[in-house]
């Protein structure tokens, strides 16, 4: 059974040991440290966005992270999906697909316009997710200051 919970304070570092794996595939820096406090930061700023932990059978496996922001170009409220993380011992049992129907179901019961995330090129599993569910890619670059 797969489940989704908002994340609280006492879930934060299993959220932060899987988000430590998901930077490693990629070699991206993570502090543990810095990334807890800014977890604690972030439940407690519910105007930022939403952290829900995944769960199969009880054990959390995965995590998804949503912001939101409001674009013109984009007809209004927007939902940005930030994080979506399955470790990989619970990846190929249909999570992924759940999850992506539960964060569409989130974007129609809270008026987003649109749903937008970023893709590490190399990803093809989760490209394939991604187009399975009807996501488009976009002609522009992300480009990131400083």
């Amino acid at each position: 059974m797969i489940k989704f919970e908002l994340l609280k304070t006492e879930t934060i570092p299993a959220v932060v040991n899987l988000m430590v794996d998901f930077y490693a595939i990629d070699g991206y820096p993570i502090n543990k440290e810095i990334t807890t406090n800014l977890f604690f930061e972030f439940v407690n700023k519910p105007e930022a966005g939403k952290c829900f932990i995944i769960k199969y059978n009880n054990e959390i496996c995965g995590y998804t992270i949503l912001v939101q922001f409001f674009s013109f170009e984009m007809s209004g409220n927007v939902l940005l999906l930030d994080e979506l993380y399955i470790d990989s011992n619970f990846q190929g049992k249909g999570i992924g697909k759940k999850a992506m129907e539960f964060i569409k179901q989130f974007a129609q019961e809270n008026n987003y316009k649109k749903i937008v995330l970023e893709v590490e090129p190399h990803n093809q599993r989760a490209i394939q997710l991604y187009e399975k569910e009807q996501f488009k890619k976009h002609k522009r670059n992300l480009m990131i200051f400083p």
